[in-house]
């Protein structure tokens, strides 16, 4: 236990050290599970996938093919609003980026924001400049395994930050919504569950952009 503890300690000087460690972030070598409700029942039967608003044709894919589009693994460090953050986290899974860019996804011009459906109502928001950074993905596995259920299985919404600190923007981890079931590309801005309920619109964690005010 003490070795475990002193291991930690070590990991997270190194990450402070080497500024991959937001302001009032502690490292965890755990995944802590949070989530608003309780664990949906996937069925990869009916389970489909929809991108809407502001598209050029709106698409509908089931659970077959969605995992025929491009895939491709990503390796960020993440960083929760509740204050732990987990480096090298290994992610597979479908970039909104990539889809674009093939013709998967026509967004129309007057797009600006895009809001992420998910079971049970949940939905957070993001710029779409955001959502097609290389650090955002569709993700369907982590650490080379299938979601668990409780991380989001069958698909999540990811959002984390490069070691290099390169100039892509960031956020909280809540910004990558679990058991996500669809893309909304909008004009205007639309906050989700949690920024309705007073947590910061952009969620910068490197700015510490916890709550908005509002209720806090």
């Amino acid at each position: 236990m003490l070795k475990r503890i002193l291991n930690r300690r070590q990991a997270e000087a190194d990450a402070r050290d080497m500024n991959r460690l937001p302001p009032g972030q502690s490292l965890t070598q755990k995944f802590p599970v949070l989530h608003f409700g309780a664990v949906p029942k996937a069925n990869l039967a009916t389970w489909n996938f929809r991108v809407f608003g502001l598209v050029e044709n709106e698409v509908t894919w089931n659970w077959d093919e969605f995992n025929k589009l491009p895939r491709t693994k990503v390796l960020m460090d993440i960083h929760c609003v509740t204050r732990w953050s987990k480096v090298d986290t290994l992610w597979e899974g479908v970039s909104v980026a990539t889809l674009v860019k093939e013709g998967f996804i026509k967004f129309k011009p007057e797009a600006q924001f895009v809001v992420q459906h998910c079971e049970n109502n949940y939905t957070t928001n993001t710029p779409l400049s955001v959502v097609m950074q290389p650090n955002f993905l569709l993700a369907t596995h982590y650490d080379g395994q299938p979601l668990t259920p409780d991380h989001g299985y069958p698909l999540r919404g990811v959002i984390g930050s490069f070691a290099d600190r390169s100039e892509e923007s960031t956020a909280y981890f809540w910004k990558g919504g679990k058991w996500l079931r669809g893309l909304e590309f909008l004009a205007e801005d639309k906050p989700g569950f949690w920024e309705k309920g007073g947590y910061h619109n952009e969620a910068d964690p490197w700015k510490e952009e916890r709550f908005s005010g509002r209720f806090w």
